[in-house]
Order: structure tokens, then sequence, then C-alpha cells
């Protein structure tokens, strides 16, 4: 395979990235703790279709445009600041569970709180308004796949890219939903949601002020 070596470098490039906590990590942690597993299942998907945006953009070069046009860029950042805000206080107004007895009558009403529709939406506008990601992509499209690479091979790129981003939030989601790690954050959930918010503020604040 000719272009192997190029797919290598860009799979473990994107591995360290994705790892990193961002917007897409404190989303998922979040919806995986105040609403469960099925809810941040759904949000991850929706960050691995957010993904396509990105690559969509940069297979035409809108990315170029994009990282060197100031007002554009910050508009694109203003935009994605106050909606991580907006995501920030609903996490900050988390609350603890009224009882133990309870718990399980509490969970359903969290679930029932948010549709798989809305928990796309929230994956794929927490990801696909990042301009971090614009500025990862545009360096991914620009330096570590050749000029010469066609556009075709490009795209598969890209495909994987949202597709291991989707598998690898979901097996977040997974980690932690599980038993032990439910029970490791019990009755003290809300302020593992609570800490996710201001790390959302925290965000919000840097791609303001760069």
């Amino acid at each position: 395979m000719p272009y192997l070596n190029e797919f290598l470098t860009i799979a473990f490039v994107h591995l360290i990235a994705v790892a990193s906590p961002g917007p897409d990590f404190a989303i998922v942690v979040r919806n995986s703790v105040a609403y469960g597993r099925r809810t941040a299942m759904f949000t991850s998907v929706g960050i691995g279709l957010g993904i396509l945006v990105h690559v969509a953009y940069s297979l035409v070069g809108l990315s170029v445009i994009i990282a060197t046009t100031p007002w554009l860029y910050d508009t694109i950042s203003y935009c994605a600041a106050a909606y991580l805000v907006y995501l920030a206080i609903g996490a900050l107004r988390s609350k603890p569970q009224a009882s133990n007895a309870s718990n399980e009558e509490e969970h359903a009403r969290a679930v029932d709180s948010i549709t798989t529709k809305k928990a796309l939406w929230i994956g794929f506008l927490t990801n696909g308004i990042n301009p971090k990601a614009t500025l990862f992509f545009l360096s991914l499209f620009t330096v570590l796949i050749d000029i010469n690479t066609p556009i075709v091979v490009k795209a598969v790129y890209g495909i994987y890219l949202a597709f291991a981003t989707g598998v690898w939030f979901c097996f977040l989601s997974y980690l932690l939903s599980t038993h032990k790690v439910a029970n490791f954050i019990g009755e003290k959930g809300y302020w593992l949601d609570r800490a996710m918010g201001l790390l959302l503020l925290g965000l919000a604040a840097k791609l303001v002020l760069g």
C-alpha cells in the first residue's frame, strides 16, 4: 500500500489528539454521568459525525480560508465558546440525588430528559464548531498529507478519523458506565458533573482569550 506510512502517521497523531482532554471529552463524561451509557454513546456518535464537517471543508480547501481570515475564525470561536458555556451551565446546575431509595427513579428521569436526537446534536455541535479542530485538520491536510495524495484517499482518511473518533468516545462511554466505575462515582456523581462544567467554562475562556 503506497499510502500506508502516511495513514499510520495520521492515525498516531489523531490518537494523541483525541485522547487529550477537550470539549469532546468533557461532554462525553458529563452526559455519561448525568444521563447514562446510551445517551453518552449517541453523543459519541455525534462527535464522530462532527469530524466529517472538518474533513469536508478541508478537502475543498476552506480550512485554509477559515484559519487565515481572522474575523471568520473569531466568529466561529465565539460561537463555540457560547455553546460550551451553555453546556457548562447545565453541568454546574447538577444536583445530588434525593435519596438512595429513589436512585433508580432519579436516573430514569435523567435518561428521559434528553432525547437520542438531542444527544447526537450535542456531540455533533461540540465537535463541529470547535475552531481548535479546524486548526488540527488544517495541519493534518497541509503538513502530514502529501499534496499529491488523491482526494479519494484523503476522503478515506477522513472517514477513518470520524469512525475512530466515534469508537474512542463510545469506548470511554462504556468504561464510565461499567458497574465498578458507576459504583465508584455513586452518589457523588454530581461533583464530577460540576467538575466537567468547570472544565467546559475553562475551555470556553481559552477559546475567547486565545
